[in-house]
Order: structure tokens, then C-alpha cells, then sequence
């Protein structure tokens, strides 16, 4: 089979096979797929942390090939400055996915190659679950995702998909549009990836020196006192003392914190015992912006 694949040598690691478009992808898994070879993907956007390494594990004891994308998205970033600074590093990323195992296909492609030359988002309806938390504060941000992860399956055609919990909301709204755009893929939720102190991994954590990392503990903090007080306290106190414990960390500035049933994702002010809730916060840190949740019940 003759195709075009770039690799890439590093020191001390193994080649690597680098897809650089969607057609010598799709060729290139063209006898996994006639074999019904099960396929694995997780799509992410580079600078590689233990919790994309958590996923693409998962996908690797569970799938005969695993596709990891590194493609940074244009249209999910509503912040122009947001997606200038974020991180871009494809020799470091390929290093630690070779870490992991040399077997990993990485996926990078150019805007044009996964657009098909037109980058813009398209238009969806996920209702609710679009509405409130990102959906409120990062407008359009969900049309780009949705956008980018359905062209990401159809050019990848994987049988899972492997998502983190961090980005709950993301989670519930790519299980959504598999099933309106009934794509043939089982979405497979990971749990959160935290550091030793519980801080939720993230790529833009790397944006923040020693001091500030320790000043993003104060999300994971208000998170766990809310899960702690959730049987006996109101949402609406839960709320004021996260509100205190801001006010009281000015080197922190909250965006939002909201109580929501898994389900819909509406953010509530009163508890049903018949449902599942999860509590949402984002915040900003020297400029950097970072989101965070956890179940409560």
C-alpha cells in the first residue's frame, strides 16, 4: 500500500506515524476497517498532559488501533487572544504519546484539510444543553466543537471515542450529536485527571507558574466543600459561600458556578431527590481561564 505518511524521528524515541490529511488517513485504515478491526480515537488539541494520556490508555486496552488527533480548532474559540496563546508543540506531543506506545497513529492536520477549505462553524441546536455555562459565557463555542468533531468522525470513522469528564458539558453535547447526526461511534466518558493536590489537568494549566497553579486549587476547593454540603445545605447558600471564598482569593476571579442536573444541564436552585447533580465553575488566574466539576450525589 503506497501512501504518503510523515515521520517523525525524536531522540531517544521510536518513528512514529504522523497522518497529515484525512485521506491518507482514511487509506491508511482502510485494512483495520475491512478486518472490523475496532478503531479508538481521541481527539484533542496538543499539549499533551497525564489526562490525554489517561484517555488514549484507556483506548489502547480497549481497541486493536488507536487514532489520536492533534488539531487546534479555530472556530470553538470565541477569544481570538485565547487561540493565538494557546500551546502548540507536535514534537513534544508525539514524544509523549511515543512514551506511551509507538503504536498510536497521530492525526494532524491542517484547518484547510479538515474544513475541506471552508473554517466556519456550523449552525446546531442542542436546546438546553447548549444554553447555560459555556454555552452562556463562550458564545458559539459548541458550534465549533460540534463542527469539528463531526468532520473528525468522518474522517477517522473510529468505533470509540474517548472523552474526559472535565469538559462535562463538551461530553454531553458530542453524545448529542451523535445521536442527531446518528453517527455509528460509542462515546466512551473518562473520569477526571487531576494532579496530587486535585487540581484538573489541562493544557492551560501550563500557562501558570508554581504560585499561581497552587491559586487554581481554590476551584477544586469550593467544588469539594459543595459536594460535602450537598445533602444538608440549599444551593443558593452553596453558591454564597463559593461567592465568599472568591471574594476572599481576589487573585482568582470567578466567571461563573452553577448546580445542574446531569441530564439537562439546567442550572437549578432547588433538589430533586430523583435526579443526579454535578457543579460547574469556571475561572480566571492571571488571565488564564479554567473550568472545572464534580458530581454531588
Amino acid at each position: 500500500m503506497q501512501i504518503a505518511v510523515n515521520i517523525l524521528i525524536l531522540p531517544d524515541f521510536k518513528a512514529m506515524t504522523i497522518l497529515q490529511t484525512k485521506e491518507d488517513l482514511q487509506q491508511y485504515l482502510g485494512p483495520y476497517k475491512q478486518a472490523n478491526k475496532c478503531i479508538g480515537f481521541v481527539p484533542t488539541m496538543g499539549a499533551l498532559h497525564q489526562g490525554h494520556l489517561s484517555l488514549a490508555s484507556r483506548a489502547l486496552e480497549e481497541c486493536a488501533l488507536v487514532v489520536v488527533s492533534i488539531f487546534v480548532n479555530p472556530t470553538q474559540f470565541n477569544n481570538p487572544e485565547d487561540l493565538e496563546k494557546y500551546p502548540r508543540q507536535l514534537a513534544q506531543d508525539v514524544a509523549i504519546l511515543s512514551a506511551l506506545n509507538t503504536d498510536i497513529v497521530v492525526f494532524s492536520p491542517t484547518s484547510e484539510n479538515i474544513y475541506a477549505g471552508q473554517v466556519k462553524a456550523r449552525q446546531y441546536d442542542f436546546g438546553d444543553l447548549g444554553s447555560f455555562m459555556e454555552g452562556l459565557h463562550r458564545p458559539g463555542h459548541f458550534d465549533g466543537v460540534a463542527t469539528v468533531v463531526s468532520l473528525l468522525f468522518d474522517a477517522v470513522t473510529p468505533d470509540r471515542a474517548y472523552f474526559g469528564e472535565k469538559d462535562y458539558q463538551q461530553l454531553r453535547i458530542v453524545e448529542t450529536l451523535v445521536a442527531i447526526e446518528k453517527q455509528p461511534v460509542i462515546i466512551v466518558p473518562c473520569a477526571i485527571a487531576r494532579n496530587v493536590e486535585g487540581l484538573a489537568l489541562s493544557s492551560r494549566n501550563q500557562r501558570l507558574n508554581v504560585l499561581q497553579r497552587q491559586q487554581a486549587l481554590l476551584l477544586i476547593q469550593v467544588l469539594r466543600d459543595a459536594r460535602k454540603n450537598f445533602g444538608t445545605t440549599s444551593i443558593e447558600a452553596i453558591k454564597k459561600q463559593v461567592f465568599t471564598a472568591f471574594e476572599n482569593n481576589p487573585e482568582c476571579t470567578l466567571e461563573y458556578f452553577e448546580i445542574a442536573d446531569v441530564v439537562s444541564l439546567v442550572p437549578r436552585n432547588t433538589k430533586d431527590p430523583k435526579k443526579k447533580y454535578r457543579a460547574f465553575i469556571a475561572a480566571h488566574i492571571a488571565g488564564v481561564r479554567l473550568i472545572d466539576n464534580i458530581e454531588l450525589n
